[in-house]
């Protein structure tokens, strides 16, 4: 049988309990569109575990034979988010103390994980060194590597860590290059402190970005032959 847990509310602005009439209320339930406070609800006893741990956010869940979902509403996402759980206070300490008892056994997990993470960064970061390099033969390795590196952090959303940054898609590579070079060879950051508008700013540091880019996309043999003519 599937369980169905009360939802429990962290209220933005001060609510009183419909029934008990104390208050405010740092949580509540919703009855009827009306709040009801966690002693009314008869979830009073109830402790509250912030998420976050995800090992003992389990363990204390099935140890409770009572628990209840706390979330809170995001106005700006214009969504509830999850703080965490209400359980039982000795179903907490059941969880806290199985925890505990594996906790080296956790941690070398972890710090396994970390490893192998850190290998897959850093493979994702030199395959995309290698491509901007094939797109942009004579652009500075050193500049190339910073690019790389930047464009591949991990938990950034940036190119390297999308979909078709992973794919190695010319448009999404392409973008990441340019990206530095307006940042790094043009005045626009400039520009942008002076007030000036950003689509305006790219407009005008358009025709220097593209500079760079030929100067970049050049093979380095033929660069260098016309340094010597």
């Amino acid at each position: 049988m599937d369980l169905v847990a009360p939802v429990v509310v962290e209220p933005l602005r001060r609510r009183r309990c419909s029934e008990c009439h104390r208050g405010p209320l740092e949580r509540m339930i919703v009855e009827f569109n009306a709040p009801v406070c966690l002693d009314c609800a008869d979830l009073g006893h109830l402790v509250f575990l912030r998420r976050g741990d995800t090992a003992l956010t389990r363990r204390a869940r099935e140890a409770s034979t009572l628990w209840a979902v706390v979330v809170r509403h995001n106005r700006r996402r214009t969504r509830y988010e999850r703080q965490g759980l209400l359980v039982e206070e000795a179903a907490l300490a059941e969880a806290e103390r199985a925890c505990l008892a594996d906790a080296d056994a956790r941690a070398a997990r972890r710090a396994r994980d970390a490893v192998r993470r850190a290998a897959l960064d850093a493979e994702i970061t030199a395959v995309l060194l290698a491509e901007i390099l094939r797109l942009f033969p004579s652009c500075p390795v050193d500049r190339a590597t910073e690019i790389a590196v930047h464009a591949s952090t991990k938990g950034s959303g940036r190119v390297g860590r999308t979909a078709a940054g992973r794919s190695l898609d010319r448009g999404a590579v392409t973008a990441a290059v340019r990206a530095s070079v307006r940042h790094v060879d043009t005045p626009y950051d400039s520009l942008l402190m002076q007030g000036v508008p950003r689509h305006q700013a790219r407009t005008r540091i358009a025709p220097a970005i593209e500079a760079v880019l030929r100067t970049w996309r050049q093979d380095v043999g033929t660069a260098g032959d016309r340094e010597r003519g």
